[in-house]
């Protein structure tokens, strides 16, 4: 299926065609663009900020372009080998304490990424994953780049491309500085399956040079309860992609304590429904439905606010918020097409951590597949296959589901939501 043009993808191709973009970059391999030329067709703070591959406008996916800023009005586009693929996340959780002196911050409702990194430092998360002492909020916000020179790769032909940064506008969402370090932090509520590396290279080369300590570029990002904090290393200080994983940690706040025991429970106190008139499930990413949700209760969204917001094409837009429908979360207003949550979905994410896991679990396993697959695998201590998980759908009078290979195509889902159950079990 392919993606449906916004207006970014419109507004690009207007730009492409009236300055011969593609042909630029054949030539010289790479075209400079200036927020004035943009701006004859759209603002440029929404027309050359793509945090994630997903995003990028039509025109750029399709030609395997992507575009960087190199001052603060003008930006470069080539074939830019631009973003980096998040690594598997350790399933480990560590437990830390909340000080009960702090009354200001309530760790229950942790509703951006400001208060997730203050919950991170008050807790300290921070000194333990940087490993570093005394550690003090520094430079934020917006900030000049100074200059710097750098190489990227070019996805096309495989070589390296230098590129000419001048007092480019960065942002550094938080930054602190103990004895030993200044750890940069990128702070994220969403989760997603890549990065723009820019958001982490430009403020690491801003402030390479003008300290003697070593720079620490660190993603935080915060759902469900849970603290995810990545480390990461260039190699090569001018090589944009020579970024390495150096550490990754999870922590909790909260009791993250989930029994077999509790999950058996919930299977065999489960009253089985009979399935809404909503679309099956083909959201392979539990925690990505949660995360959903997680967004939706600072506001509702239509499918566009949800697709150019989260790293979500079109279709998985539909997808996913059809799943978190499909369990009573999520309400769609017919008239105005707003998603928002339902009561239900409010009062869930209102819970503790545990309580919050095990409600999500209660929710999945009154359908009946979903159920049978999970009773199965404890039976038998081996996951069911995606054929036999087929043939359970096809007795589950499942709602518009009649090709064998839609019924192949779901049970992968069910087999994901199933493991994302399974995973949580950490006695």
């Amino acid at each position: 299926m392919s993606k449906s043009k916004g207006l970014n993808d419109i507004a690009w191709e207007q730009l492409f065609e009236k300055y011969d973009i593609l042909n630029r970059i054949d030539m010289s391999g790479s075209f400079q663009i200036s927020a004035t030329q943009i701006k004859e067709f759209r603002e440029p703070r929404l027309m050359a900020k793509f945090d994630h591959i997903l995003n990028l406008p039509i025109i750029f996916s399709k030609n395997k372009l992507s575009i960087l800023p190199i001052t603060r009005g003008d930006y470069v586009i080539s074939h830019f080998e631009a973003y980096h693929k998040f690594e598997e996340t350790d399933n480990n959780i560590i437990k830390v304490a909340f000080p009960s002196y702090i009354q200001s911050l309530d760790y229950n409702n942790i509703t951006s990424e400001t208060v997730a990194l203050n919950c991170a430092i008050a807790t300290g998360i921070l000194e333990d994953f940087t490993g570093d002492e005394q550690i003090v909020p520094t430079v934020s916000g917006r900030m000049g780049s100074g200059n710097f020179d750098f190489m990227i790769k070019n996805i096309q032909n495989g070589e390296y491309c230098d590129v000419s940064v001048n007092n480019s506008q960065i942002e550094i969402d938080a930054a602190y500085e103990g004895l030993r370090y200044l750890s940069l932090f990128e702070a994220k509520r969403d989760l997603s399956d890549d990065f723009l590396v820019r958001q982490i290279y430009y403020p690491y080369r801003t402030w390479q040079d003008r300290i003697e300590k070593e720079v620490k570029p660190i993603f935080l990002i915060y759902s469900n309860g849970i603290f995810q904090l990545f480390q990461y290393k260039f190699e090569n200080p001018y090589d944009y992609g020579s970024l390495v994983l150096v550490k990754q940690c999870n922590y909790s706040i909260e009791d993250t304590t989930i029994t077999a025991e509790d999950i058996q429970n919930i299977i065999g106190n489960s009253i089985i429904i009979s399935e809404p008139n909503i679309p099956f499930p083909q959201a392979n990413s539990f925690e990505r439905v949660i995360n959903l949700c997680e967004l939706l209760s600072q506001r509702g969204m239509t499918k566009n606010n949800i697709t150019e917001k989260y790293d979500f094409d079109s279709r998985q837009s539909d997808y996913y918020t059809n799943a978190a429908m499909y369990l009573g979360l999520v309400n769609k207003d017919d008239e105005d097409k707003i998603y928002t949550l339902t009561k239900l979905g409010e009062i869930t994410l209102k819970k503790s951590y545990k309580q919050r896991q095990l409600e999500f679990c209660k929710l999945i396993l009154k359908h009946k597949v979903f159920n049978t697959v999970l009773k199965r695998y404890f039976e038998t201590g081996v996951m069911p296959s995606n054929c036999d998980i087929s043939i359970i759908m096809k007795n589950s009078e499942l709602y518009k589901i009649e090709k064998d290979s839609t019924f192949d195509r779901r049970a992968s889902t069910v087999k994901k939501w199933i493991e994302w159950i399974v995973g949580l079990i950490n006695e």
